[in-house]
């Protein structure tokens, strides 16, 4: 009897980010993607969010293979940490680019000499690739180089799409091969899972060229200096930026450690041409007029400590807002990054700048395939059955519907959640359990040690701020020693001058020792529970706040 092969999206459901999905099959697996996201506004002091690689860990003795659809952050952003947590010398397969991406991140993370790296040849025909007889066919998306990924099985051939587009006038000229993917509709799909990005947005998703016209003329018309900012991956819209500013006559300037990165990657592989005498430092730009100046940078999710932000915010050390500047946001917001993002339009505009957004002006194309698309590329591979995959709840409900009117049954459309396990046989695709798959959060060099309680204890400060007591007492009576110092911050205080409060709060210090002094109460943390227990009924009496109460007793 032939075995079921297992499919376990361990992220990227429900969700846009932190992509990477199990398939196995007689007793080994493969991961396709190993993506990460970047935190909420609730996720205080996070710098990234990871899957969940606690079922990978347990059966990392069967994992044969990492596979890279593409280059982008929320496929790829979370390998170092997989392979640094799992210790396992599981092969990592990806496109030429894809692959230069990821080596510069194993290389910081010192896991390249240890990683085995394979080059995916798209149009190469099927290689075996762990328990799987697998093939990539190439597929357009807003970074070059994306693979969808085909497993072919005894129950037939399962397509996974990656991100994509369909993109008949791509900048490199490679579109989406649908002739590659009718042959497979025509031998047989038995499963399609497929971005859902844009399930919502009807017609179809305009090529990537048509930005390039825009930035043009944006650049043509501009009176003073251009700061584009994008995706740092996204090398085609950088080298149109790049390409507008040399038919222009403006010299341009990367600001920005990824953008950089990315871009001498691309240019060194040849996915990018960039005259060497076009660009310049940062710091050389004072030696140019404003406009025969252009500036790409990052900053288009409104990132904290990105290159835009800090120029919105005028801590940026090279590049200082004026009214003769134009902004372009060549990106759109990630989902939960909207208010950043407009926070960082928002301060660019005080300053003086004119800034164009998708908003009000046509500088962004989206590398996802909208409604028409993701339609054709159903009707293209005819699969038996469809999962939804890359996307929150509402997108992959609009993909699943989607589905239904293109032909695919009703009972053939699954709509799962990460850590969901399903079956793939003969008779179908079916629900057959569920596995741990929450996220894991970094924070600065601690992954996945950051627990509720610590994220409680950072909310409860942003939200009613923190109350200090230091209190020196005798070992021996508990008699104080000094005044008590009690120092507030992040709360409103009840006076104009700040002082009533603290004077209440000294006040209930001192009661609060001759108490413990008059009792004989002398333990440290007996002590210290007296003093939280007074302060915070009083701070909650007097200001309504129920701030952090830390009291610090010192004995002498």
């Amino acid at each position: 009897m032939s075995e079921p092969v297992r499919i376990i999206p361990l992220g990227g459901l429900g969700e846009v980010g932190k992509n990477m999905t199990a398939f196995e099959h007689r007793g080994r697996m493969i991961l396709i993607d190993a993506g990460l996201s970047f935190p909420r506004s609730e996720l205080l002091g996070i710098d990234l969010v990871l899957p969940d690689f606690s079922y990978v860990a347990e059966h990392a003795d069967v994992l044969d293979a990492v596979i890279l659809t593409h280059g982008h952050e929320d496929h790829i952003g979370a390998l170092p940490y997989l392979l640094r947590e799992i210790g396992t010398d599981a092969q990592v397969w990806g496109t030429r680019l894809t692959l230069g991406l990821v080596k510069s991140k194993l290389d910081e993370h010192g896991l390249l000499v240890d990683t085995e790296l394979v080059e995916i040849a798209p149009e190469g025909g099927r290689t075996r690739v762990g328990p799987f007889e697998a093939e990539f066919v190439r597929v357009t998306h807003s970074v070059p180089d994306a693979v969808a990924v085909v497993l072919h099985t005894e129950h037939g051939a399962i397509v996974h799409t990656g991100d994509f587009k369909l993109d008949e006038t791509p900048i490199d000229g490679r579109t989406t091969d649908l002739g590659r993917l009718g042959q497979l509709g025509d031998a047989g799909v038995a499963l399609l899972l497929a971005d859902s990005t844009n399930a919502e947005r009807p017609g179809r998703t305009p090529s990537e060229r048509t930005v390039g016209s825009a930035l043009r003329d944006i650049v043509r018309q501009a009176p003073g200096r251009v700061i584009v900012t994008s995706f740092a991956s996204h090398i085609h819209r950088i080298q149109q930026v790049i390409d507008a500013a040399a038919a222009c006559g403006r010299i341009v300037s990367v600001i920005g450690r990824s953008m950089n990165r990315n871009l001498n990657i691309a240019r060194n592989l040849g996915y990018a041409t960039v005259p060497d005498d076009l660009l310049v430092k940062p710091r050389r730009l004072e030696e140019f007029m404003p406009h025969e100046t252009l500036v790409i940078c990052t900053g288009s999710q409104g990132e904290p400590r990105s290159a835009l932000t800090r120029i919105a915010f005028g801590d940026h050390p090279a590049v200082q807002i004026n009214s003769m500047d134009t902004v372009v946001v060549s990106a759109r917001a990630i989902p939960g990054n909207e208010v950043k993002v407009h926070e960082t339009v928002n301060r660019l505009c005080r300053l003086g700048a004119t800034v164009l957004t998708e908003d009000t002006t046509y500088v962004n194309a989206s590398g996802h395939a909208a409604a028409e698309d993701l339609s054709r590329m159903l009707e293209t591979v005819r699969p038996r059955a469809f999962m939804p995959i890359h996307g929150e709840f509402r997108m992959l409900q609009a993909h699943a519907r989607i589905a239904e009117q293109a032909g695919v049954p009703a009972h053939a459309v699954r709509i799962a959640e990460n850590g969901t396990v399903l079956e793939l046989d003969g008779d179908g695709l079916s629900v057959v359990g569920q596995v741990e798959a929450g996220t894991t959060l970094v924070d600065g060099m601690n992954v996945g040690s950051v627990r509720d309680v610590v994220l409680r204890d950072r909310r409860h400060l942003a939200s009613d701020g923190v109350l200090i007591v230091v209190a020196t007492i005798a070992a021996d009576s508990a008699e104080p020693i000094a005044e008590p110092e009690v120092i507030a911050r992040g709360f409103i205080e009840p006076s104009d001058d700040g002082n009533e409060l603290l004077e209440q709060a000294r006040e209930a210090v001192e009661r609060v020792l001759a108490e413990c002094q008059a009792h004989r109460t002398t333990e440290v943390h007996l002590v210290q529970q007296e003093l939280h227990d007074a302060l915070a009924e009083l701070v909650s009496h007097v200001t309504g706040k129920r701030p952090m109460v830390l009291p610090v007793v010192v004995e002498v």
